[in-house]
């Protein structure tokens, strides 16, 4: 899912207290209906440089939508700093929207509240059957041996983003494929007076996922086989150092992006201030601020030695976005064919193609637009090296408390504050006491 969620992840704990902000659905002890069979509520997760570029994309596939059906979709495109509270707080108050976007991240939590349909074999053959979707892009639906949550609608990955001038002034003539190669390219880059690499240390979100990335590479989970937290075992704490390395020891992550909290460090690698970019699929919101394709190359995020793949190869989180329905629907059955309109292979095409992102449809992937180089990269790395993020009810709980403690670290280590293993674990360790109770 897309990066900026840093205040829509660190505020779960307040989301159940607030107002109603939303409205649409049915009563909170509903179990859907079709009392308003021509209108539905869409909330649109923010995919695009902007909620008007959004609205912009997604309007005339909504109009073609209500042209096919005569279904009216009022749409809202929720910033990712708002949405997960106002699904939290819908979830409670039943006054939520027909259909919704939510991270990928999100679907075991938000399984875990019951406001959600449930996509049984029977749901999913009104959609054209289980089997369209890309098992790994089904893999971060839901708590395993449920129904999933939602459906997949984007699907992404990270990859490394490098800038091919400030490469060639540095001397370097390949992108990095292992972390010592960064760290030393890193170096190279400085002697040029150049930043090497960015980074959202402040964007809770982000720091989870490459902590969790580090963290494959090691050997090691964040949770147990049977969903504890184990955020304290040694190999994490090594993962979760590392990774905060790359500013506190290394120096090729400035300290000012300690701060970064929404996508600042995306618009300076497209401003040719940073060489390195670690980001999901990325391309489009590079060209929206007028970043040239030619002028930045894509490769596969480093591993510590070889090439990526499973286990302790993986390179990135199965990244994406679901598509969930509300179960207390007025509208159950138009509900159902908007997700079967927007996962058909048309939509997926238009939709995916806008957003730089790969379709989780599998015939889907087959366009020639999806074959291109920073496309390829991405679907290998879905289809071979990517895993998918802990499906626990607590997923979100996680998000907040590893987050905020990588963010703690960045801000010890910009501040030129010692990074140790032991602090590193007294902060994990405090993460995972505020987790809740199993």
């Amino acid at each position: 899912m897309r990066s900026i969620r840093a205040a829509a992840v660190g505020a779960v704990t307040l989301s159940l207290a607030l107002a109603v902000t939303a409205c649409g659905g049915g009563s909170a002890t509903g179990g859907g209906s079709n009392d308003s069979p021509k209108t539905l509520t869409y909330w649109a997760s923010n995919q695009g440089a902007s909620i008007e570029a959004d609205k912009k994309v997604l309007r005339p596939e909504l109009d073609k939508f209500e042209q096919q059906t005569g279904i009216k979709v009022k749409l809202e495109v929720v910033p990712w700093s708002d949405l997960l509270n106002r699904i939290l707080t819908a979830t409670t108050s039943g006054q939520g929207p027909d259909v919704l976007n939510i991270g990928n991240t999100w679907s075991a939590s938000l399984q875990a509240t019951g406001a959600l349909l449930p996509w049984d074999e029977k749901n999913f053959a009104a959609i054209g059957g289980r089997d369209r979707f890309a098992e790994t892009a089904l893999g971060s639906t839901g708590a395993r041996g449920e129904d999933p949550a939602a459906v997949p609608l984007y699907s992404m990955a990270y990859a490394l983003y490098y800038n091919k001038k400030i490469f060639a002034e540095a001397g370097i003539s390949k992108p990095p494929a292992t972390w010592a190669e960064l760290v030393e390219a890193g170096r190279k880059i400085k002697a040029e007076g150049k930043s090497p690499l960015g980074a959202e240390g402040s964007n809770l979100s982000e720091n989870i996922h490459h902590a969790f990335v580090f963290a494959k590479q090691r050997g090691a989970d964040f949770f147990t086989a049977d969903g504890k937290p184990d955020f304290t075992n040694p190999k994490v704490v090594d993962a979760v150092k590392s990774y905060v390395d790359l500013m506190a020891k290394d120096k090729v992550i400035p300290a000012g992006d300690a701060e970064y909290a929404q996508n600042q460090s995306v618009s300076d690698f497209a401003k040719g201030k940073q060489a390195m970019l670690l980001w999901q699929t990325a391309s489009a919101n590079l060209k929206s601020q007028g970043m040239s394709e030619d002028a930045y190359g894509i490769a596969p995020v480093p591993v510590i030695s070889g090439t990526p793949g499973g286990g302790t190869q993986v390179n990135s989180p199965v990244m994406g976005i679901n598509m969930a329905v509300f179960k207390n629907t007025d509208n159950l059955d138009g509900a159902k064919r908007f997700v079967k309109f927007m996962t058909s292979d048309e939509e997926q095409k238009i939709l995916n193609k806008a957003y730089s992102a790969i379709p989780p449809v599998k015939s889907a992937q087959a366009d020639p637009a999806f074959a291109a180089p920073d496309t390829a990269v991405l679907k290998n790395t879905l289809a071979t090296s990517a895993a998918a993020l802990p499906q626990v009810p607590s997923e979100s709980q996680f998000e907040t408390t590893v987050g905020t403690a990588v963010k703690e670290l960045f801000a010890d280590a910009a501040a030129g504050r010692p990074v140790t293993a032991g602090s590193v674990e007294a902060k994990l360790r405090k993460a995972q006491q505020q987790m809740p109770a199993a």
